[in-house]
């Protein structure tokens, strides 16, 4: 049964916002797979503060969704990522490559090229 997944996105000045919330695992990694795809933005902030829990599948959709927005000249940042993902971020050598970022409104600011990149 896949587990609930609520996604959400705002478009600010050049920078889109997406909220996720729920669990990212194989049983909605096409749902998530899906929604970032649809947004075409260079440059997206992926609000995390609400993901308990995520495996390869969803850190394959953000890794994927970061080499497009690279390539469109833009970038992916993220914020407010719990203990588990932090864990998979370390683990997997994600943060040497991905900014993360204490905050929401950090992330917006840093991914406007603001701020200088903090983990």
């Amino acid at each position: 049964m896949p587990t609930t997944l609520t996604l959400a996105h705002e478009r600010l000045p050049g920078v889109t916002v997406i909220t996720v919330h729920g669990e990212l695992d194989a049983t909605n990694r096409e749902q998530f797979d899906d929604y970032v795809q649809d947004l075409t933005d260079a440059r997206l902030v992926f609000d995390l503060s609400r993901v308990p829990f995520m495996d390869s599948s969803g850190l394959h959709v953000l890794l994927m969704c970061e080499v497009r927005c690279r390539r469109a000249g833009g970038s992916v940042h993220l914020a407010a990522v719990q203990p588990l993902p932090a864990r998979l971020f370390e683990i997997t050598g994600v943060l040497a490559n991905v900014p993360v970022h204490p905050t929401v409104e950090e992330a917006v600011t840093a991914a406007l090229g603001r701020a200088q990149r903090s983990v």
